[in-house]
């Protein structure tokens, strides 16, 4: 069984630990760049960036880094994670891609999510009352333009397109199109019956969590006509990698402690981390991957046998920690950790 490893990035600029120096988003996304590229020299499958529209975050268009990106890699496969499918225009994602793809000789790929940050919907105008109608129905339109190139489209929260055509087409056939999600019920049954890949976003409680909701996928998918080769489940996870475990666990707690107290003062759900529960995430059960590579290839392969994932992303930085130390990490999760998750599932 073929298991896809790769990195997922937002573009992190919170102030690091002891210095409180913050990345200008410029240098930020330049160091995006150069990440890539090391995540193509050591061996990984996918390198995905997603997109945002506040401080804390460098990238509000993803496209543009990974076209970068693009220029000179050869081997490692570019999406988005995510695309806000719901406040942008599906014809332009399609053309941004299908131009990614044309400079990666055929390596972009479209996550495509509907935002679990909202900021770009006032930005673009859209209303967060049509939350989940505009992402379906520019799903929809997405997937018929990645089909087809001439369209004919009745729009309701879209454009009406009239027999027009759209360039350029992507080098390959048809662009991989997968859709994000937090774990949510309905959602998960809806990529199911589209047979569409599905990607979780396990950055919280236990990964166990998530199994039935796989089940249901693959079960749904497959009453709806689809075949394995379809109905492909990834994940992405925060995480980071040092040579010493007990060393990479003490560093990643404030990186980590700032994005989560962030994202709390805004959402009711979420509580400010302490240590404790810190601790409990980055041990055995948990849903953090944080310690040397040893102990992130023997959790990464519980959790991928458990699931029974197709491709994992580890979320890498979250919150800021210095280039140099994400570079050595991601070195060390290509070099170190994938072959021993490699060849564990190289015969199953």
């Amino acid at each position: 069984m073929k298991i896809e490893l790769g990195i997922s990035t937002f573009g992190e600029t919170t102030p690091l630990e002891g210095s409180n120096q913050v990345f200008s988003h410029d240098e930020r996304i330049r160091q995006l760049v150069k990440e890539i590229e090391v995540a193509d020299e050591v061996g990984l499958d996918v390198y995905g960036i997603g997109e945002h529209h506040r401080d804390d975050f460098a990238v509000s268009a993803p496209e543009i880094v990974l076209a970068a990106g693009a220029v000179n890699t050869k081997n490692i496969r570019l999406t988005s994670a995510v695309s806000i499918l719901s406040s942008l225009d599906p014809i332009r994602v399609y053309q941004q891609y299908a131009t990614i793809d044309a400079l990666s000789n055929g390596r972009a790929e479209i996550m495509a999510g509907r935002g679990s940050f909202t900021e770009s919907f006032p930005l673009f105008g859209q209303d967060l009352k049509d939350y989940d109608n505009l992402f379906d129905e520019k799903l929809d339109l997405l997937l018929y333009a990645n089909q087809e190139t001439k369209l004919k489209w009745k729009g309701h929260h879209t454009q009406s397109i009239d027999h027009r055509e759209v360039y350029p087409r992507a080098v390959q056939k048809q662009l991989p199109i997968w859709v994000a999600t937090g774990g949510n019920v309905e959602s998960t049954v809806k990529i199911a019956q589209m047979g569409l890949p599905i990607v979780y976003a396990i950055i919280g409680g236990q990964p166990s969590y998530f199994k039935p909701l796989i089940d249901a996928y693959r079960t749904i998918g497959k009453e709806n006509g689809f075949k394995d080769q379809h109905l492909k489940v990834a994940a992405h996870s925060w995480g980071f990698i040092m040579e010493d475990g007990e060393e990479a666990r003490k560093r990643y707690f404030h990186p980590t402690k700032q994005v989560v107290d962030a994202i709390s003062k805004d959402r009711p759900h979420w509580t400010p981390l302490s240590y404790d529960k810190y601790l409990q995430q980055v041990g055995p059960d948990g849903a953090m991957f944080v310690g040397n590579p040893d102990q992130v290839a023997e959790k990464l392969i519980k959790m991928i046998e458990e699931l029974g994932l197709n491709r994992f992303m580890l979320h890498l930085p979250l919150g800021s920690i210095p280039h140099e130390d994400v570079l050595k990490a991601i070195e060390l999760f290509g070099k170190e950790v994938a072959p021993k998750v490699r060849a564990y599932f190289a015969n199953k």
